[in-house]
């Protein structure tokens, strides 16, 4: 099939991110993508694998007409059997124009849950609302990353007879357990081998709650516990000084590291111990996957399908409390230093779980099933 993608942008995100994976590994259908807004991170990469990538240069407040009639123009030139639309702004814009353009076969995309004001942007939250009324008319199918996205969407008011949960699927040859990069990684950060690593990656967001992530680290500290973390992320570094003086405050100088965003991942993933996930809201994260290939084994607030990838392979928490938290990091952090056996265990487990529910070949494979079935 000739797919069209329409996605609100091509920065770093796990959308952007699921939707590289699925065109790179995707050799049976025939993939174009339109991002709503200019070039970012994923422009040039889905460039360099082949794939026609159009930018429509809309802003953050206000609809481009200019864009929305290049989009328009698009698809009744390229004539796609199938527009498969990504993130709330994309659902409805590509949704209308695709819809005016005369297709039928609309797929929306949703990939985040519970939408809080405080904590999510309220552009999303208005933008949701809506979607939520015209989730009759414009898609025959919503697909939903997680099984809480798709309970959250449809009490809110989306068309339930549409929804289907198709997980993120994940290359498991991209992220493999790998020595030289845990090595390579400390050794930049000049951690030995046999120190407690904590890993977070992820954005400066009210929704990934990294107040809960530095007051759980506070915990530790004062408990004495010997650990070193390290945060990676747009916006996670020792330019923010909301983080840098959450920091000192806590007296963590010797204890944490701001790395900033950076593109070896799966270096991070082996270097750390553990992977730490604080968020308030997620839908599917991509970043416990990630660390569960590398054999790294996770402490996840139970937020999204958190609990549903981590399995029995980890530790689940509840969001906003440092002190459950913290205590799930100790009992990692105790097993790891008197129970090698378990823990390598623990860590075979991990990596086991993704690759058998959760790979991209299954992903791509229910994703064809939905486009097929309304095509």
């Amino acid at each position: 099939m000739k797919v069209l993608h329409v996605i609100t942008s091509l920065g770093d995100g796990g959308a952007e991110a699921v939707l590289y994976r699925m065109c790179k590994f995707d050799k049976s259908n025939h993939h174009i993508v339109v991002s709503l807004k200019n070039e970012q991170k994923y422009v040039a990469m889905l460039k360099k694998i082949g794939i026609n990538v159009y930018t429509l240069n809309f802003s953050n407040s206000r609809i481009n007409i200019k864009g929305a009639i290049k989009l328009y123009r698009l698809i009744k030139k390229i004539e796609p059997d199938v527009v498969q639309t990504w993130l709330d702004h994309a659902d409805l814009v590509g949704g209308i124009i695709a819809k005016l353009a005369g297709k039928k076969n609309i797929v929306w995309g949703v990939h985040h849950s519970e939408l809080k004001r405080g904590e999510s942007k309220f552009s999303t939250i208005f933008i949701s609302r809506i979607n939520a009324l015209v989730s009759y008319l414009i898609p025959r199918k919503i697909i939903y990353c997680a099984d809480e996205s798709r309970k959250a969407q449809e009490k809110n008011g989306y068309k339930k007879s549409k929804g289907i949960t198709v997980f993120n699927g994940y290359d498991c040859k991209g992220f493999i357990p790998n020595n030289v990069f845990a090595s390579s990684f400390r050794k930049e950060l000049s951690i030995e081998n046999d120190s407690f690593l904590i890993g977070y990656v992820g954005r400066y967001d009210p929704q990934k709650d990294l107040g809960n992530l530095m007051d759980a680290f506070s915990i530790l500290y004062k408990k004495d516990l010997k650990f070193q973390a390290s945060i990676v992320g747009t916006k996670l570094d020792t330019k923010n000084s909301n983080l840098v003086s959450s920091i000192k405050t806590n007296n963590l100088c010797n204890n944490v590291h701001l790395l900033g965003r950076r593109d070896d991942i799966e270096s991070v993933m082996n270097g750390i111990d553990l992977f730490v996930l604080s968020s308030v809201s997620e839908a599917f994260p991509n970043v416990i996957n990630e660390a569960m290939l590398c054999g790294t084994p996770c402490v996840a607030t139970d937020v999204g399908d958190s609990s549903l990838i981590v399995g029995k392979t980890g530790w689940i928490v509840r969001p906003k409390d440092p002190i459950a938290l913290a205590d799930a990091i100790i009992k990692a952090y105790i097993e790891k230093s008197s129970n090698s056996s378990s823990w390598m265990q623990r860590k075979a487990a991990c990596r086991k779980r993704i690759e058998d529910n959760f790979s991209i070949k299954k992903m791509i494979k229910n994703y064809e099933k939905v486009w097929s079935s309304t095509h």
